[in-house]
């Protein structure tokens, strides 16, 4: 893929992010109507403008106008949403929606394209900047050769046998995703502090205001799916959460170049925040309006965790400036920046793929061992990760510091309920993970076993020294079963020691 060239952001174009990130407007394009064939199903007939745009499609399809009996049609994916599932970031983009009329950035590389669910077609008419009240039925439009997006999908609906609608939406709404990254670097880059402090408070406000939006566009998409002659049976309907594009563990990146180079742009401690409360916190929202709709879920909060902006093998493009699209450069300039790329639409396309043949109602996604190859579990990463608490002491397993860098101590603290005294461990892996990230384990430094050995966190990577099993309330190394991970004392370092079935041995969630 060509690259094209880049510049660092002056202050002007990182304020103009805010406006790249946000809800835009659209008009339908003009078509003059057309006399409507007899339909071969039942569903409720479209506006005369959509029927004529129906029609025109059908005759691509088919060679005729004819609406088809859902059977004997093609059969196709259909993705609604924003920019996180439109393409925007991979840097290739469909004739049309790259400027100077037309930012929408959906890419041939976007998801719904590279899945391996068995489709004749698949579509993409999400949009980036799209609010929920660009998807809506009755909601209003983007850009002039832009149909709402529940009005397309009634289109393709009718044209083909539907499999999967997906919906990735909400971020342009309350939460205003874009404009709040754009307010913590440009914080960053004119030495101020950073902007936990100013957004924390309402964070959990701007998610409660989002989730009856999203939960009111899922009904809409099942009413569109109901007028075009569906059952409920007849396709999945999809609701896909939103990864955690940076974190503050790109020290350990062995290939870091620095802030500024790699993209990772503004304060670590922001980024922490980032990862480790604001994308939860948006996580939960939206499975709060999947549950509520009765949608399928796919968690993908923890897929890039390993994969961000400034770590190895990325999955999301970092601070970015386009200078040869739009000239003079303006905020569309830098509108591809902390989306997922190429790599990152491959990952949510396994995890589609995955969820689509699991028949689970909510899924996780992520890269359990930096792989590069995203695994799915049933259910949401919320349910996934417990306290470790002491049988002995009382206090609970602490990644101390609430740190998850490389050679982070772990050991004994009072309980607080926090995330970096939640666990998970993966039965399959035999892993044991912090829930700061997916991407940290933890590991038998050295591979030293020995009684008396202190664990740490490190980067998951499935080897050995970080696989143990599990026997009852009890963990042990795989590669030496005599020893047992064990807390002597209430604020103990997590060490090895001779099991001895004792109640420091034993831990419950």
């Amino acid at each position: 893929m060509t690259r094209r060239p880049t510049l660092r952001c002056s202050l002007a174009a990182l304020a103009a992010l805010a406006a790249a990130f946000g809800g835009l407007t659209v008009t339908a394009p003009g078509a003059a109507a057309q006399s409507r064939p007899a339909a071969a199903t039942a569903s409720t007939p479209l506006p005369p403008e959509l029927e004529s745009i129906r029609a025109a499609e059908a005759v691509r399809l088919y060679g005729d106008a004819a609406e088809r009996p859902l059977q004997a049609r093609k059969s196709s994916l259909v993705s609604l949403g924003d920019s996180e599932i439109s393409g925007e970031g991979v840097g290739t983009y469909e004739p049309g929606t790259n400027g100077p009329t037309n930012w929408c950035h959906r890419s041939p590389d976007a998801a719904v394209h590279r899945t391996a669910i068995g489709a004749d077609v698949t579509y993409n008419v999400a949009c980036s900047g799209a609010s929920t009240a660009n998807i809506r039925i009755g909601g209003s439009k983007q850009y002039a050769d832009e149909l709402v997006q529940s009005d397309a999908l009634a289109v393709k609906a009718r044209n083909t046998r539907v499999k999967m609608v997906l919906l990735v939406a909400g971020a342009n709404d309350d939460l205003q995703f874009g404009p709040v990254m754009t307010d913590c670097v440009t914080r960053y880059l004119t030495l101020q502090g950073p902007c936990e402090p100013k957004y924390a408070p309402g964070w959990q406000a701007r998610v409660d205001g989002l989730v009856p939006k999203v939960e009111q566009t899922v009904r809409d998409l099942r009413k569109v799916m109901t007028d075009a002659g569906y059952a409920s049976g007849d396709y999945k309907l999809v609701v896909m959460g939103y990864p955690s594009p940076i974190g503050p563990d790109f020290g350990d990146n062995p290939g870091f170049r620095g802030k500024l180079l790699d993209g990772c742009v503004g304060h670590t401690s922001d980024s922490a925040w980032g990862r480790n409360h604001a994308v939860p916190a948006f996580e939960r929202g939206m499975r709060k309006a999947a549950r509520d709709t009765g949608a399928v879920y796919l968690d993908n909060s923890r897929l890039f965790h390993g994969h961000e902006v400034c770590m190895e093998d990325t999955w999301a493009r970092g601070l970015y400036v386009d200078v040869t699209n739009p000239i003079p450069p303006n905020e569309n300039s830098v509108r591809q920046s902390f989306h997922p790329n190429f790599r990152g639409h491959g990952a949510f396309a396994s995890c589609l793929t995955q969820i689509y043949q699991s028949g689970y109602r909510e899924a996780g996604c992520a890269d359990p061992a930096s792989t590069g190859k995203p695994v799915l579990y049933k259910g949401a990463w919320d349910d996934a990760y417990k306290p470790m608490k002491s049988a002995a002491t009382g206090t609970c397993v602490d990644a101390y510091g609430a740190a998850s860098a490389n050679g982070t101590q772990v050991g004994g603290w009072p309980c607080s309920g926090s995330r970096n005294q939640q666990w998970w461990y993966d039965a399959g892996q035999k892993s044991l993970h912090s829930a700061l990230t997916h991407d940290r384990c933890v590991d038998v430094p050295g591979g030293a076993y020995r009684a008396g050995a202190a664990v740490a966190l490190w980067n998951c990577h499935g080897g050995a020294n970080q696989q143990f099993t599990q026997a009852g309330a009890a963990f042990r190394p795989v590669a030496a079963q005599d020893l047992c991970l064990t807390l002597a004392s209430a604020k103990d370092p997590l060490r090895l020691q001779k099991c001895d079935g004792s109640a420091s041995q034993r831990f419950a969630s």
